[in-house]
C-alpha cells in the first residue's frame, strides 16, 4: 500500500511525496533525512494522505497533484486532513 502525502513546511510551502510508511517518512523529513526540500524548508506536519494500491497509481497521483496550483492544493488538503 503506498500513500502519497502532503506535508506543511516551517515557510508555509507545500511539499508532495509517496511512501509506503506515513510516521517513518514524516520523521525521516524532520531529522533532514527526507530530501533536499523538506531540509532547506523545514517539515512541519502532514496535512494530508492519500492511499493508493500500487507505487504506479501513487506516482501519477503524486505528479497530479505537483501540476496543481497552490490555491487547488490547500483546497484539497482543507477537504481531507
Amino acid at each position: 500500500m503506498y500513500v502519497v502525502y502532503i506535508l506543511k513546511c516551517r515557510d508555509g510551502s507545500l511539499y508532495t511525496g509517496i511512501t509506503t510508511d506515513v510516521v517513518r517518512r514524516l520523521r525521516e523529513h524532520k531529522t533532514g533525512k527526507g530530501g533536499n526540500y523538506t531540509r532547506a524548508h523545514g517539515a512541519v506536519r502532514m496535512v494530508y494522505q492519500e492511499r493508493c494500491g500500487s507505487r504506479s497509481t501513487a506516482l501519477k497521483r503524486e505528479a497530479a497533484i505537483k501540476r496543481l496550483p497552490r490555491v487547488q492544493k490547500e483546497a484539497l488538503v482543507n477537504r481531507r486532513v
